[in-house]
């Protein structure tokens, strides 16, 4: 886990919201298509290194709001890297394909410099060897 600050997009009395995404449907074109755990904006949360954050918030008025969205990757040093940004009612269509690439690629690329954790006690030799010989070492 490492400690990010999430930031705080469009106005704090509007509505705002972040997400670790896990999964994304590819079949829907909403924010729905987005799966995950919430988080807190505008401080810090925990989060797991490489995990991909959305952030979305509203500023203008509650008839017309500006809709904002962010896709942030959390490096393990803490900080955040915007991969991409869209505005307006078709945000959400606009970052799938996206956030959809990002998932694809930390899953054939686990995060490194992961410290050594006691966790990994509970894991059989048989087990340990087998995920040496799936990363090829």
């Amino acid at each position: 886990m490492v400690a990010i600050e999430v930031p705080l997009v469009g106005d704090a009395r509007h509505k705002n919201w972040a997400k670790v995404i896990d999964n994304v449907d590819e079949t829907k074109s909403s924010g729905w298509a987005f799966d995950g755990e919430f988080i807190a904006t505008g401080g810090i949360q925990d989060v797991p290194v490489g995990s991909i954050v959305m952030v979305y918030g509203e500023r203008g008025s509650r008839t017309n709001p500006q809709i904002e969205a962010r896709v942030f990757v959390a490096n393990g040093d803490g900080t955040l890297s915007h991969e991409q940004s869209a505005t307006g009612r078709a945000w959400a269509r606009t970052l799938r394909d996206r956030v959809s690439d990002l998932l694809a690629t930390s899953a054939d690329n686990p995060p490194s410099g992961v410290d050594w954790d006691v966790d990994l006690l509970r894991y059989s030799d048989d087990a340990i060897i087998e995920e040496f010989r799936r990363r090829k070492l």
